[in-house]
């Protein structure tokens, strides 16, 4: 193995453009040259363990790897983004106080009191769980009686290693801290080794699959609300209007869209109608918005 005690040396723009086209072939996300640092930061580490010194080095181990724990290792590298409980706050006041309980309202009209209402809820880019986390907590606040209601919570990412957390929701002290209330804390979770573990009544609340959302979804089924929060700004133009089309066809029909409070759709897919209350901007299908 090579001497490596130096680290690798910094990478250049060659090595770079090699190495995004890779990532994007891999996992469609587009890494530009402003994000040469995220390349050599997160990627750093493995090289060192495989002995290279360099990018090039890398590049020639991850494309002639003959298993998928390399590829699987890269990805998880550059698809985990930071995130914590309650991340803005607002989508979750905007869930909690408008858009469930209008759903819920609608759902028990439509139905004339049969039961149970179904409430399908999809984080399509969960990372560690945080955010479904978070969106159970609004549900078992909102609900604390289930009867009556078929509930459904689907996270998915294309990370096994953020996909593996979030299933034993499991955070340090550092993560719980982000985001959640000193109440929340000791209501939701319980101390778990160096940390703490999210009470099984939650966990058993949600489902966590892995998914690259350049491929299919469609036998996901439908949702009520679907969360796809600074994802597709990894993505290409075409690539964010290929998912935002393909979300639109996987939202129920009264169905609500919830994305970055810094993304927009406008230019993006002419599928949704922008909708405002207080201070969160929600996305719902145009079709249903308007009259026939």
């Amino acid at each position: 193995m090579t001497d490596n005690r130096h680290g690798m040396n910094p990478i250049t723009p060659e090595e770079l453009e090699v190495i995004s086209k890779y990532i994007y072939d891999i996992s469609g996300i587009i890494i530009d040259d402003s994000k040469a640092y995220l390349v050599e930061t997160r990627l750093r580490n493995i090289g060192e363990e495989l002995g290279c010194v360099s990018y090039s080095e890398l590049f020639e181990k991850m494309t002639v790897a003959t298993t998928q724990s390399l590829k699987e290792r890269i990805i998880d590298a550059i698809s985990t983004n930071e995130t914590l409980f309650f991340r803005d706050s607002t989508p979750f006041d905007l869930l909690k106080y408008k858009i469930l309980p209008e759903l819920i309202d609608r759902r028990s009209a439509a139905r004339k009191g049969v039961s149970p209402i179904p409430i399908r809820i999809w984080s399509a880019a969960c990372s560690t769980g945080q955010e479904l986390y978070s969106i159970a907590v609004v549900l078992k606040e909102l609900l604390p009686d289930f009867r009556g209601y078929e509930i459904r919570l689907l996270g998915t990412d294309i990370s096994d290693k953020a996909l593996q957390q979030a299933s034993y929701g499991t955070y340090n002290k550092f993560e719980v801290e982000r985001g959640l209330s000193e109440e929340t804390l000791h209501r939701y979770f319980i101390p778990y080794e160096k940390g703490w573990r999210i009470k099984d009544e939650i966990r058993a609340m949600v489902q966590f699959k892995k998914l690259n959302l350049h491929s299919s979804f469609q036998f996901l089924g439908e949702f009520d609300v679907i969360f796809c929060r600074n994802v597709a700004i990894y993505f290409s133009p075409e690539d964010r209007k290929r998912l935002f089309d393909r979300l639109a066809d996987t939202l129920s029909p009264d169905g609500s869209l919830i994305i970055g409070s810094t993304e927009s759709l406008t230019g993006v897919s002419t599928r949704f109608v922008p909708l405002r209350h207080l201070r969160s901007v929600f996305y719902q299908l145009k079709d249903s918005r308007e009259p026939s």
